[in-house]
């Protein structure tokens, strides 16, 4: 059986079929690149960081996605390497399992292009996204080359998205752009500032404060006194 003809079938599977356990772990292989996995943490890190207060959303990188009953996983497919979900449980998960997630797939995945997976990123994987995940924001990036494309699903069918001035391009799940800033891949909020990480929250508040401080010290105030 082929790929295509294995996703057709799922949509016929049996309410008795006997569903694999829900306790997979995720069955990725090593990342290509130390700069893929800096650019994964990257995402993971600010997303986390930006919603720390929500509890709605679930977000991984190079994790398994478990979305057929009868195969686990296909031969063919291999987890995205950043993915978003949305209106779940914000858990620790060891792998993601479709079927005990409500049915639910991504809202938004990523994949981190390289010599070895660009061709499959681009078709196979775009087309498992669109046709089976029906995943609304798909993008893909190059950390070597810069290479940067997005889609939105429209219709069922995947759409390039238009980038903005800045060259950023829009998620509409997530309420952000992604945007290419110092050669790795950002977030940023609507009116284009950077979403940051923690350490530079961190830092721009030091900065914030150091510049405080000068300003009373000009004004002959210690601002250790205050």
């Amino acid at each position: 059986m082929t790929i295509a003809q294995e996703l057709d079938s799922q949509k016929g599977i049996s309410q008795d079929v006997i569903f694999p356990p829900s306790d997979l772990y995720s069955d990725e292989p090593p990342l290509e690149s130390e700069l893929h996995l800096e650019q994964i943490m990257l995402l993971l890190k600010c997303l986390k960081w930006l919603w720390r207060d929500r509890n709605d959303f679930y977000a991984a990188g190079n994790l398994t996605i478990y979305y057929s009953p009868r195969q686990r996983k296909s031969e063919h497919f291999r987890g995205p390497d950043f993915f978003v979900v949305l209106g779940t449980e914000r858990k620790t998960r060891k792998s993601w399992v479709v079927w005990e997630e409500d049915g639910k797939y991504p809202n938004v995945i990523l994949e981190i292009l390289s010599d070895s997976t660009a061709n499959t990123d681009k078709d196979l994987k775009k087309t498992i996204y669109q046709d089976t995940f029906r995943t609304p924001d798909y993008f893909w990036f190059d950390p070597y080359t810069q290479e940067f494309a997005g889609f939105h699903l429209v219709d069922g069918e995947y759409q390039p998205l238009q980038a903005s001035e800045q060259g950023y391009l829009w998620s509409h799940q997530l309420g952000l752009y992604l945007g290419i800033y110092e050669g790795l891949l950002r977030f940023f909020t609507r009116d284009g500032q950077l979403v940051p990480t923690p350490e530079e929250t961190a830092e721009q508040a030091q900065q914030k404060a150091e510049r405080l401080a000068a300003k009373l010290r000009e004004l002959n105030i210690d601002p250790d006194t205050i």
